[in-house]
């Protein structure tokens, strides 16, 4: 037997006590599904350093390898996102890019323009006071929405650094429509079945106002453009304390939840490991996903059957291979602990206004230890039982590190 089995087989008989079905945990559990990033793989750093890291990947081929790897060592990995032009092939051979992934295993996902490295940008993109600019920027969306179509991506996936560092620099309500008109020609040129998710950020880069600062203007413009379009919620995008689960719920609830960035921040948008500063928000967030999911309220439920999971890290002084699997786990630990919510018993406790018992329901769930479950599924799905041992003793950090060495730049594919 397994170390993990006995202490596996306690947890699963006290599960069914409480009416759940073990069976139908693990096959959630299963099949779930974290999109790890490109960028994730390579070199990075503050605003201050770009730190190299032996063996960081410097091409989109290593970014795939990478992320295969990941995959292979938790099985519920499955797809990357791209970045362009970060991610852009020589030749633009963007069939090979996707046979060459699928090869791997994986597949590619989500497709992020970057319309703000370029000193074109530096007054913004779409809502650039330059005509001319607002159009590069839209150009550039248009290629990756032909993009998505090339490597099977159903995603785009939208986040802007405009606004304005100075009170009067430019009109507030102009670049508004501004955003409003750009949004509306990409949405017309989103592929068939695809879907334009608005990211947004209270503040940074700019240090007056941001174009897209909060939830509701994104949720604002997907009601406006129509059903192709929701709100990406990133983790590191808001102020302190507000209440990132509220939210979540009431984007499921109004069928305009598309996806996560998931990471984590003390003070601003640090990206560090998702579920490192806060571990119990993360379980929050997850249990407005699952209690939605299993309602069969519409249209939440099947909104959240559909939103996409993606990691949105960069890994500064840790390492990347370790880390992206570290976050990995934990969303998937997060997501255990949702699923052993007792929902008729919730359900009950708050109808009845009986407020420390439904409180304490949720918590007992979130202090169990889902370890010996995690480790049953994993064996059951053929993956490392502890994917970080497993990864260490794999070879592969030593290998890449030997092969890649040390280098600062981040190239296309080849």
């Amino acid at each position: 037997m397994s170390d993990h089995r006995a202490a596996y087989e306690l947890l699963a008989e006290r599960l069914a006590s409480q009416d759940l079905d073990v069976e139908a945990i693990k096959a959630a559990l299963k099949r779930q599904h974290i999109e790890t990033p490109s960028w994730g793989y390579a070199n990075s750093g503050t605003r201050f350093k770009a730190f190299a890291w032996p063996g960081a990947a410097t091409t989109t081929q290593q970014k795939l390898d990478d992320a295969a790897m990941v995959h292979r060592m938790t099985g519920i990995a499955p797809s990357v996102a791209i970045h362009i032009p970060w991610d852009k092939p020589e030749n633009e051979d963007y069939a090979a890019m996707r046979q060459y992934a699928e090869a791997q295993g994986i597949r590619l996902g989500a497709v992020n323009p970057n319309v703000f490295q370029d000193d074109e940008y530096r007054l913004g993109s779409l809502g650039n006071p330059d005509p001319a600019i607002q159009e590069r920027a839209l150009d550039h969306i248009l290629e990756c929405c032909q993009i998505m179509e090339a490597v099977g991506s159903r995603d785009l996936s939208l986040w802007f650094a405009d606004g304005t560092n100075y009170a009067g620099q430019d009109s507030l309500r102009g670049r508004k429509r501004r955003f409003e008109q750009g949004l509306e020609a990409v949405y017309r040129h989103l592929p068939e079945g695809s879907r334009m998710l608005i990211e947004y950020k209270f503040f940074e880069p700019a240090f007056y106002s941001t174009d897209i600062p909060d939830w509701g203007t994104a949720y604002a413009w997907s009601l406006k453009l129509g059903p192709q379009a929701q709100v990406l919620v990133d983790l590191g995008h808001h102020a302190q304390g507000v209440n990132i689960e509220q939210i979540v719920a009431f984007l499921l609830d109004e069928g305009k939840l598309g996806g996560f960035h998931f990471n984590n921040r003390k003070y601003a948008d640090d990206d560090l490991i998702v579920g490192s500063v806060n571990p119990y928000e993360l379980f929050l967030i997850y249990n407005e996903l699952v209690g939605a999911e299993q309602s069969g309220d519409e249209p939440a439920s099947a909104t959240a059957s559909q939103v996409a999971y993606m990691i949105d890290q960069c890994h500064n002084i840790e390492g990347k291979m370790i880390p992206m699997i570290y976050s990995v786990l934990n969303c998937q630990e997060a997501y255990a602990k949702a699923l052993l919510v007792p929902r008729e018993r919730l359900a009950q406790a708050q109808a009845a206004g009986e407020v420390l018992e439904a409180h304490r329901i949720l918590t007992d769930a979130y202090r169990t230890d889902v370890g010996p479950l995690l480790a049953q599924v994993r064996e059951e799905m053929g993956v490392p039982v502890d994917p970080i041992a497993a990864y260490r003793a794999s070879g592969y950090e030593e290998k890449i590190r030997a092969e890649r060495g040390t280098a600062t730049p981040s190239g296309g594919f080849q």
